[in-house]
Formats: C-alpha cells, sequence, structure tokens
C-alpha cells in the first residue's frame, strides 16, 4: 500500500500529477488545491497517498497535506460520495471551511459545491458533524496554508464555477481559472459581478 510519494514532479495538470520516483513515473489523482501548492515541473515533490484497490484498477490519490487526505478518507465513509466528488468538494472549499460547515450544518455552503445535492449534504452532515472539529482554524472559512481562499469564497464564485462547468469545462480547471483571474486582480474577485467573473475567466481559458 502506497502511504506518500517522494520524487521528481515529472508534469502536472489540473487533476493529476506524474511523480518521477526512481525512474517509474506514478500519476496521482490530485485536487485543485493540491495542485496550486505543488511546485514547477522537475523540481522535487512529496505527496500524502491513498491508494484505491478495486479489481480493474489501482489509483492513486495525491495531497499536498495530510489534513486534506485525512478530509478525503472521512468522505468517502459517506454513502453516495466516492473518490471523484471527494476530489471534487476538497477542490471547491477550504479544510477549515469544510469543517465549519460540517460542524455547523451549514446546508447551503455544501450545496453551493458542484456534485452536492441536498441530500448528499444532510448525509455529510449527520455522519461527519462529530469528526470535523480539529479542522477548522480559529479564522474560520480561512485555510492557514492557502491564503487567498479568503477571496475565492462567495456566491458569486461558486455560481461562476457552476456555469463553467455547464459549458464543459471541468470542475478543477474551472477553479484554476479563477484562481489565475485572482492573481490578476487588485481585490477579492468575490467582490465581481458573476457575468464580469466568468467573462474573465473565459478570457483565462481560451
Amino acid at each position: 500500500m502506497i502511504a506518500t510519494l517522494t520524487g521528481t514532479l515529472f508534469v502536472k495538470h489540473p487533476g493529476r500529477a506524474i511523480v518521477d520516483v526512481g525512474g517509474v513515473g506514478y500519476e496521482v489523482l490530485i485536487s485543485a488545491r493540491t495542485y496550486d501548492r505543488l511546485p514547477a515541473g522537475g523540481d522535487e515533490v512529496f505527496l500524502f497517498v491513498y491508494t484505491s484497490v478495486r479489481e480493474d484498477a489501482i489509483v492513486l490519490f495525491g495531497f499536498a497535506q495530510l489534513e486534506e487526505k485525512e478530509l478525503f478518507l472521512l468522505l468517502n465513509t459517506v454513502s453516495g460520495v466516492g473518490p471523484k466528488l471527494a476530489l471534487g468538494i476538497l477542490s471547491g472549499i477550504s479544510a477549515s471551511e469544510l469543517g465549519e460547515a460540517l460542524s455547523m450544518k451549514n446546508i447551503s455552503r455544501l450545496t453551493a459545491l458542484p456534485g452536492v445535492g441536498k441530500k448528499t449534504a444532510q448525509r455529510l452532515c449527520v455522519e461527519l458533524q462529530d469528526k470535523v472539529s480539529h479542522f477548522i482554524s480559529h479564522a474560520p472559512g480561512v485555510d492557514k496554508d492557502f491564503p487567498e481562499a479568503r477571496v475565492m469564497e462567495g456566491d458569486n464564485v461558486q455560481d461562476a464555477v457552476s456555469v463553467l462547468i455547464n459549458l464543459g469545462y471541468p470542475q478543477n480547471t474551472s477553479w484554476q481559472a479563477l484562481r489565475k483571474v485572482q492573481k490578476q486582480q487588485e481585490h477579492p474577485i468575490s467582490e465581481m459581478p458573476v457575468e464580469e467573473l466568468i467573462r474573465q475567466a473565459l478570457r483565462v481559458l481560451a
């Protein structure tokens, strides 16, 4: 069972990366937040790993932080939440805010995440409410290791992601485009109109 990987980052794409370890390339599936924390190609990288063994495939999931791996494992214990949806959830919300949303049973915040319906959100809260307190930071909604998380949150940002997904862009790619838009702005994109945010994101994706 592979638990960690240390090697050279051969290539990275939103949603996956390949790590060269002693001449062997390991493909790992990753969230958008882990993607943002990865170094440039050719640099050394360390990832926490979860190995999923199925009858038809062995799949590796990589995480830049241990808490993200722990949340991934917790999410997968909930009925109806598989690895793909778990990665999507972790791409769209910081660990501390997810912990807060679950502990406070914030259904509206959870259903704002693509792929999470009301019933799934309710199951997440019921089954994980008492298991996520240690993920909550002293400043709710802010990931201390990912400071731009504060400015990435907001109903308009969630709406923009939903529109981009409806236009055919993968969820991880949509979030990555919005992060690039944020880097080009002087003010938080949570203050931008949805229409302008979508226009800027499409310009990045062009």
